[in-house]
């Protein structure tokens, strides 16, 4: 393969085209997601990244030849890869209402787990999906179907950071974990690859039936506490991408979701054993 021969690859529900020469990129790519070999042009998103100058080198993300963010140190090229595919999704996916949070998925029951950084969103998603038994739709955007209340798969790797890095590896089973990277503007970053049953299933969707807003406190009791259907409308659409640039589309879209659903405040301690088991519990009585 030539130095800028494009690798086509699936992301989540998505084609990817990327051309980059980047070793630490190129070898990313093979670990975390299932390359193609198709040779057509094809592809949802046209992106690139290259190395800046050799003096303290940097990396550029470019869609369709335009860059929409700041250069970062070269060695931060693989998380700004998939802090760049995130942003395709959320700028330019409007077939769907796109919010932030992860989403998990047990006897064809959905699992919505909305949360801020530092919430503890990430951890509970890779303790689910690679303990818990759950399929993972996706770590970071939830994709709400607009013509039905259905959440549409959208499976990459789960993005770690700092002691949860540790935390999910010691938790978890067999699972594959890309090199950390440190002193992001997130901290130290890592990512832990879908499942094979995540990606082989990324056309199938699933009905929701609960949303559980994360937060991490060490050294209180978990605990759950109810949430108003009104409330959590108006907390998800705080955590919407499109909401407003859909309009009435995405107003019937969350109107139907919360149909669909019963919400809950979790704050938890940590104990991811019990907060798998919580969330068992819940899915199996709705």
């Amino acid at each position: 393969m030539s130095r800028e021969s494009a690798v086509f690859f699936r992301a989540g529900r998505f084609t990817a085209s990327l051309t980059t020469s980047i070793p630490s990129v190129l070898a990313g790519i093979k670990q975390l997601y299932p390359i193609s070999n198709r040779q057509d042009d094809f592809a949802d998103f046209h992106i690139a990244l290259k190395k800046r100058r050799w003096y303290s080198p940097q990396v550029l993300f470019s869609l369709n030849n335009r860059q929409p963010f700041s250069p970062l140190p070269y060695g931060q090229a693989l998380p700004l890869l998939e802090w760049g595919l995130n942003w395709c999704v959320t700028q330019h996916y409007h077939q769907a209402l796109v919010m932030h949070a992860a989403v998990v998925e047990k006897a064809g029951k959905a699992l919505i787990l909305p949360g801020s950084p530092g919430s503890g969103k990430s951890t509970l998603c890779a303790a689910l999906v690679s303990a818990g038994g759950w399929r993972l739709f996706s770590d970071e955007l939830a994709l709400v179907a607009l013509d039905t209340p259905w959440l549409e798969p959208n499976p990459r790797p789960i993005s770690l950071k700092n002691r949860s890095i540790d935390i999910i590896k010691e938790f978890s089973c067999g699972q594959i974990f890309t090199e950390s990277v440190k002193d992001t503007l997130k901290g130290t970053v890592a990512h832990m690859c879908p499942p094979q049953n995540a990606t082989s299933q990324w056309q199938q969707g699933a009905e929701p039936a609960l949303i559980i807003f994360p937060k991490y406190q060490q050294g209180v009791k978990s605990n759950l506490q109810p949430v108003s259907a009104g409330a959590a409308f108006m907390r998800l659409v705080e955590n919407s991408f499109n909401y407003h640039i859909l309009g009435a589309a995405g107003f019937r879209a969350m109107a139907g979701l919360m149909d669909k659903v019963r919400c809950f405040d979790y704050v938890y301690d940590g104990n991811l054993e019990h907060a798998i088991g919580q969330c068992d519990e819940l899915v199996a009585n709705v």
